[in-house]
């Protein structure tokens, strides 16, 4: 498939947005449909369709064939669902892909989400039935509504409005591509791209699967932060021993390894590693009361690091011990521990190679190390950073739109956290402008229990998106 460079067409278009009366007619349009848009959602919120090798596969089938046939009622041509297999063997999750070939001279965009979801997790902290979506007080509550569901039904409903509003008249190229494994990791992402790259090959993405600043304020999510991970591990003893018979000579695993661990940041909280990079400031902040509020924060606590809560938040790195292997409290006996290891998660700032912050945690592991124990390092997972120009032509088209659908001007925000097939996307499609958009909002509680969706600024969310499509379409 080939496709004309984005700067191409809106050169050729001028870069002029739709008329008012287009833009009225598409308002109209995701209006009128978003009965039946939130219907579909809960409908597709219904099936429990989790990529993990722990639950029933044929629920992740149910929901790849559920989202091709509501693609299917749009009308785009050669709906397939494809998948790979992963590394050991076993299938990876089913993707949906559905294309409309570009008219002559126009470009086509990618519009990315996923169907499958996280798990429930425990039920009782469930208000209602994390499969049953139930509406109240103007949100939609269920697993999965927001994240991704909801931006699967963005795309497809704002390809309804469009289709609608400009009938033949709409000659943009779009291609869906709707992951079936994002909350199990991508494994196969990758291999996907490299196999599919001329079915999915486009001018620009859009990745439904971020959030908006507040309610009322939409956001394009300009940067994210990259990753890696890894283990440490503290070996003391070749098996466990007497703790009054031995301790005093010798210190416990589990007490070296929090030392350790312990050097990883400053008395104020900020990383202490050395040669990490620290990113530009951000223009904009985050209010110090709506970050407490939002992360749950509990009461009289102070905050880690220094600066801006947005700098430390999207433009410096941060360190978090995600998890112990040491015995649980309840089982513990009175003998000194042999071994405790540790799992780290480090965010990296956008410019901060993955590869030299992986070698700047080991040299750091290995200064740090004490004498009386052994400790191995096992890199783990690392994936790049991310960051938007925003003065790039699909960017100001995108802020126009958000700016056009709320009413307000938008925010250009970062993301403290990582999404690390943006790295493959743009690995493999290198010259085509990347946009990350969504439907969430700080309350949405995604990957919790009780996750749920603003309706009215979901409604929102699929104009801006209809108006971004009308935009970068070529008559």
């Amino acid at each position: 498939m080939t496709s004309t460079p984005f700067s191409d067409h809106l050169s050729a278009a001028q870069g002029v947005e739709p008329d008012g009366d287009t833009i009225e007619a598409l308002r109209t349009a995701v209006h009128t449909d978003f009965p039946q848009t939130v219907e579909q959602l809960i409908e597709l919120a219904k099936i429990p369709g989790i990529a993990w090798a722990a639950f029933d596969p044929q629920q992740l089938d149910r929901s790849a064939e559920a989202v091709a046939e509501l693609i299917n009622q749009l009308g785009l041509d050669d709906i397939q669902i494809l998948r790979l297999n992963k590394s050991d063997g076993t299938p990876g999750g089913p993707a949906v892909v559905a294309r409309k070939i570009a008219a002559p001279g126009n470009p086509t965009i990618l519009l990315y989400a996923h169907h499958d979801v996280q798990p429930p997790g425990e039920e009782a902290l469930w208000n209602s039935s994390p499969f049953i979506p139930v509406e109240k007080d103007g949100r939609l509550w269920g697993r999965g509504v927001a994240d991704d569901k909801a931006g699967v039904m963005a795309h497809i409903a704002s390809l309804r409005a469009v289709a609608k509003v400009l009938g033949d008249d709409f000659g943009l190229g779009v291609t869906l591509f709707i992951e079936g494994e994002e909350e199990a990791g991508s494994p196969t992402f990758h291999d996907f791209l490299n196999t599919y790259q001329d079915l999915l090959r486009a001018d620009v993405i859009v990745v439904a699967d971020s959030g908006n600043w507040k309610v009322g304020v939409p956001a394009l999510t300009t940067s994210l932060r990259g990753l890696v991970d890894g283990s440490i591990e503290v070996r003391v003893l070749e098996h466990a021993v007497h703790s009054g018979m031995f301790g005093g000579p010798v210190l416990d695993a589990p007490t070296q390894l929090a030392r350790l661990i312990s050097t990883f940041h400053h008395d104020d909280g900020s990383v202490a590693i050395e040669g990490l990079h620290i990113a530009e400031e951000p223009s904009i902040d985050y209010p110090e009361a709506d970050f407490r509020a939002d992360a749950s924060l509990l009461d009289g606590l102070a905050l880690a690091g220094s600066g801006s809560i947005s700098g430390r938040l999207w433009s410096k790195p941060a360190l978090s011990i995600i998890g112990i292997d040491a015995p649980a409290v309840a089982v513990s006996s009175n003998t000194i521990q042999p071994s405790a290891t540790a799992k780290f998660s480090l965010r990296l700032a956008p410019g901060q190679d993955p590869s030299a912050a992986m070698d700047a945690v080991a040299r750091h592991i290995e200064k740090h190390s004490p004498k009386t124990a052994q400790v191995v390092f096992t890199p783990g997972e690392q994936g790049n950073a991310f960051a938007t120009d925003t003065s790039a032509s699909a960017a100001q088209a995108m802020l126009w739109a958000l700016g056009t659908s709320w009413g307000v001007t938008p925010v250009e925000s970062g993301m403290g956290g990582s999404i690390p097939f943006i790295a493959d996307l743009t690995e493999l499609f290198p010259a085509a402008q990347i946009l990350i958009t969504g439907v969430e909002d700080p309350d949405s509680r995604a990957h919790s229990a009780n996750e749920s969706l603003h309706l009215a600024e979901f409604e929102k969310a699929v104009l801006a998106e209809a108006l971004l499509l009308s935009t970068l379409n070529l008559k």
